[in-house]
């Protein structure tokens, strides 16, 4: 397991951004409205808020697995995140926007890193907003801090191999 935690802060450090700060409070609930309404439409579409059960269901079993091994059938990006956490609430727009424009191609999905200690202490969060970006055929990799939309689609279509 240590291994593929070393092999997923690869791109943390390719790829850093603006770790966590205070938040701008303007447009926060706008924000908020936006993900409650991308978490509450069913299909592939919308992001998915994953607890760690869910997790361990739906990406990867990190409590009995030391290899990677993605159970997903679509390329996914896991946002670590945090309720209090500014540009975490920055990201989850941008992040509903992406799951609309790229549809089935791709997974988002969200998981509350402060309920969810455990998990994303297995993933080596240590600042939010923390991304996991895992392609089909590669182990993940990830990214720390707030990163433009622009950052995100180069990365889903380089190293997710996902195009729009």
């Amino acid at each position: 397991m240590k291994h593929l935690l070393f092999g997923l802060l690869a791109l943390f450090f390719l790829v850093q951004s603006t770790a966590c700060t205070a938040g701008n409070k303007e447009g926060e609930s706008r924000n908020n409205q936006l993900l409650a309404s991308a978490q509450n439409v069913q299909g592939g579409s919308s992001v998915i808020e994953l607890n760690e059960a869910q997790f361990i269901d739906r990406v990867f079993d990190f409590k009995n697995n030391e290899t990677w091994s993605f159970k997903g059938d679509r390329p996914a990006i896991v946002d670590f995140y945090a309720e209090w956490c500014g540009p975490c609430k920055r990201l989850a727009p941008i992040l509903v926007e992406l799951q609309k424009e790229y549809g089935d191609k791709i997974q988002i999905y969200k998981v509350d890193a402060e309920k969810n200690r455990e998990l994303a202490a297995a993933f080596g969060v240590s600042a939010y907003p923390t991304m996991v970006f895992i392609p089909m055929d590669a182990d993940p990799a990830g990214a720390r801090g707030l990163l433009p939309k622009e950052e995100l689609e180069r990365i889903i279509e380089t190293f997710l191999k996902v195009k729009k």
